[in-house]
């Protein structure tokens, strides 16, 4: 998380990297299958002392945001994003449905700065989100971190853009992940989500959204760039399963 801070605030670093945000959101998903052994319990904890995680260890960015379906907004679920900073302009995150012990993988999200989003092709721009309203709604937040760290990193996000899939859908599959990897959006005005999504989310984290927004009213909001958050405009990009002729396998494919 080096990058997200100017130079002197070494302390804020550390203490980014400390905040936990705390265990206090459980996965609303009930996995069939058997207890863990206790051969199995053996072999996880001789393989998480000898097995070497370097990329794990670098998910040092913790955010917890909401997405909806590309194509329908009232398909709304919270998401807890662990992310690497790859460079200056690129991020990865692995998004989790909560951030307890049980929390289950549910997709994934790159994260892009204006200069490498205005790069990309037009019909890939329409994959992509912006961050502003997120930002400035009070909406993402950075848990376990103090006010002055979360402030500068959100400094950093409110002009990037995200691309994201969900490859477990667990508002709808409360057992296993089924179906196919589907495109996820993020909110861009007031009176889209749910506020129950919001208000739950808020108590659970002991945080306001609306104080949020209050703090981050000095945060200046960029202009979104052309093709961004394209579903506004009605062009919505959506993946589908295609029976491809002769192949006898299903494929996940761009609903264009």
């Amino acid at each position: 998380m080096r990058h997200v801070f100017r130079c002197g605030q070494g302390l804020a670093v550390l203490l980014m990297l400390l905040g936990c945000g705390g265990s206090n959101t459980s996965s609303n998903v009930q996995s069939p299958g058997g207890e863990k052994t206790g051969k199995s319990k053996t072999l996880e904890v001789g393989a998480d002392v000898l097995q070497d995680k370097t990329p794990l260890k670098k998910l040092n960015m913790y955010l917890d945001g909401f997405h909806f379906y590309n194509g329908d907004t009232k398909a709304q679920m919270e998401a807890h994003h662990y992310c690497s900073r790859i460079n200056e302009d690129l991020t990865q995150c692995i998004i989790y449905d909560g951030n307890g012990e049980d929390a289950k993988i549910m997709g994934i999200e790159y994260i892009v700065s204006e200069k490498l989003f205005k790069t990309l092709p037009a019909e890939e721009k329409k994959l992509w989100h912006s961050h502003v309203y997120e930002v400035k709604s009070g909406e993402l937040i950075a848990p376990g971190i103090p006010d002055l760290a979360e402030h500068e990193l959100m400094e950093k996000l409110v002009s990037t853009y995200g691309k994201t899939f969900h490859t477990w859908h667990t508002d709808q599959d409360l057992t296993l992940p089924l179906g196919h990897p589907l495109i996820m959006m993020g909110f861009t005005k007031d009176g889209m989500i749910n506020p129950a999504l919001v208000a739950d989310r808020d108590k659970r984290f002991k945080v306001s959204t609306e104080e949020n927004k209050k703090n981050r009213a000095d945060i200046p909001a960029p202009a979104i760039q052309p093709g961004a958050n394209a579903w506004q405009q009605g062009e919505i990009r959506q993946l589908k399963l295609d029976n491809t002729a002769g192949s006898g396998h299903n494929h996940a494919s761009p609903n264009r």
